[in-house]
């Protein structure tokens, strides 16, 4: 007999997107599908997600999850926030995406194309904060909404340039709208940024074997563990001006053999607008130790707890 299995999602376009790409490989794998929309206090309102709170995405999709509405839930990794949910199990973290940020500008226009004073949207302290470091002369406009609301402002002439994840412009069949997809020297993206995060109930044994069989991915697994091991000793929440990437790479033991090792890289920006990094590699194996070696290398070059806007 299949097994039935009801999808939460939230109802944006690429919310439906995501969760689209697991419903299928899960009826690849011979699952039936339903698939549930859940709305949360983020879709209900245009505030900035400080005021509305960390979680705003997911907690009404973890809260349906636990109280037997939904049997899995899909959500974008970075809007989790870093605590764990004792109720509900990780259950995968299907292939990420490509994690870069992406600049979407008028006339296609790169970075350093923009004429300084140009205007560029984004709803994101880290992104703001790495735009004004690279001392372009840019304005930089807080922004909320949509992929295509975002966007629209570009080609209505109220913007020169968005900042967006390609990510979820990749999903959305938008690479279009790409003018330049950011070097990570130039702008590290959100911990977890381009990854989905798989839940469900932490009793649900044959749920998660089989979701975590199906669509789980070992190294987009380890990669994001570190980014946000590091987030979360910066005691800073999904929403803070951090930003972090790790990349599995080949490196050689001491005897010259090629082994797997995790590379992370971190930045955080302070109160007064300083961009603090630092970086580290480690084992596979170790990606949570690695995170928060990286974390007390910020906090020793002066980080403090950090907060701020959403992304």
């Amino acid at each position: 007999m299949k097994p039935r299995l009801r999808i939460g999602t939230r109802g944006s376009a690429l919310a439906l997107a995501q969760t689209g790409l697991i419903a299928a490989a899960l009826e690849r794998a011979g699952a039936e599908i339903e698939t549930v929309v859940v709305s949360t206090p983020g879709d209900r309102s245009s505030a900035p997600i400080a005021e509305i709170g960390i979680g705003v995405f997911t907690s009404a999709l973890r809260d349906a999850l636990a109280a037997n509405e939904i049997d899995v839930a899909v959500h974008s990794y970075k809007d989790l926030p870093t605590a764990p949910d004792p109720r509900l199990v990780l259950a995968a973290v299907p292939q990420r995406e490509d994690p870069r940020d992406a600049l979407c500008a008028r006339d296609e226009l790169t970075l350093g194309e923009l004429p300084p004073g140009s205007t560029v949207g984004t709803g994101s302290p880290r992104r703001a904060a790495q735009l004004e470091a690279l001392g372009l002369g840019l304005t930089v406009v807080p922004l909320r909404g949509n992929v295509d609301t975002r966007l629209g402002k570009v080609t209505s002439g109220e913007l020169d340039a968005v900042v967006l994840a390609r990510a979820g412009l990749a999903r959305l069949g938008r690479l279009d709208a790409i003018s330049e997809t950011l070097d990570p020297l130039q702008m590290l993206p959100a911990p977890a940024q381009g990854a989905l995060a798989v839940e469900c109930r932490i009793d649900d044994v044959d749920v998660e074997h089989l979701i975590r069989s199906t669509v789980d991915d070992e190294a987009s697994r380890a990669a994001v563990t570190a980014e946000r091991a590091m987030l979360a000793r910066l005691e800073a929440g999904c929403s803070a001006p951090v930003g972090a990437l790790a990349d599995v790479v080949e490196d050689l033991d001491d005897e010259g053999r090629t082994v797997l090792r995790l590379s992370l890289r971190g930045v955080a920006a302070t109160p007064h607008g300083d961009l603090l990094r630092a970086s580290a590699i480690g084992n596979t194996t170790a990606a949570e130790q690695l995170g928060r070696a990286v974390a007390e290398e910020l906090l020793d070059l002066g980080a403090a707890v950090l907060s701020g806007p959403g992304e």
